[in-house]
């Protein structure tokens, strides 16, 4: 389930509250569009920045609104009761999926990373991807935390953040990763910029923002790249530098 184009929309606000309409539009967008999965509270979809009840609405409306698209729901919280919390609502809600990172004011140690992946992996019935992003945790994963993570009961998928740019290091650094992780663990780019790059050098899946925009154009890169054309996925997402 989590591999090809996993698109993340954003959750459009007003001035008092999400706009429903607006989001399930966007979410039946993607569904027409023939995505594999949809991301709902990512951090393109301002997860850090929602009410409980908000995230739990969102949740709802995102798996009625996607029909048999898988959805991942964000459960990242500060703290672990409320990710408990955030996990039992998204799978009330009927998502196939969560999405999980580890949050912090103070600096976290890989031990508090484990523990927290640990506590909340035991709890659930659907699948998690780990949600490796640096740029807005603080914390970064050594290859070594990523594998014992992955071991854990229900963890299917890891999102990781960037890759190199040389097509040579790349596929290099998605083998470490994959040597580390079980086999039926994917492993997934994030970083537009890095997608082609990515999939061609052995990723699975891809966790886009913009395939929450433009899903037709990143689902042309995902499938170039799962095809083994690797030339025409990075021609295809050339085209979208500024």
């Amino acid at each position: 389930m989590l591999t090809g184009l996993s698109a993340f929309p954003l959750t459009p606000l007003n001035k008092d509250a999400i706009d429903e309409a607006a989001f399930v539009h966007l979410v039946e967008r993607l569904v027409a569009a023939g995505v594999d999965s949809i991301g709902a509270l990512g951090s393109t979809g301002s997860y850090a920045y929602l009410g409980h009840a908000e995230r739990a609405r969102i949740a709802r409306l995102a798996v009625q609104s996607a029909g048999n698209v898988p959805v991942i729901v964000g459960i990242s919280a500060l703290r672990t009761r409320d990710v408990l919390a955030l996990a039992e609502d998204a799978e009330a809600a009927g998502a196939s999926a969560v999405l999980l990172a580890p949050m912090s004011y103070q600096p976290l140690t890989d031990a508090e990373v484990f523990g927290l992946y640990e506590a909340v992996t035991t709890r659930l019935s659907v699948p998690l991807c780990v949600y490796d992003n640096p740029g807005t945790t603080h914390f970064t994963f050594s290859d070594e935390l990523h594998g014992r993570i992955a071991e854990l009961p229900n963890v299917a998928s890891i999102k990781i953040p960037g890759i190199p740019a040389e097509p040579a290091a790349a596929r290099e650094r998605v083998e470490r990763l994959r040597a580390l992780v079980p086999s039926e663990v994917t492993i997934g780019v994030s970083g537009d910029a890095f997608a082609a790059t990515g999939l061609n050098a052995g990723c699975e899946a891809w966790y886009s923002v913009i395939g929450g925009l433009f899903p037709e154009t990143a689902l042309a890169i995902t499938r170039a790249a799962r095809a083994g054309d690797a030339e025409e996925a990075q021609r295809l997402s050339t085209r979208l530098e500024p």
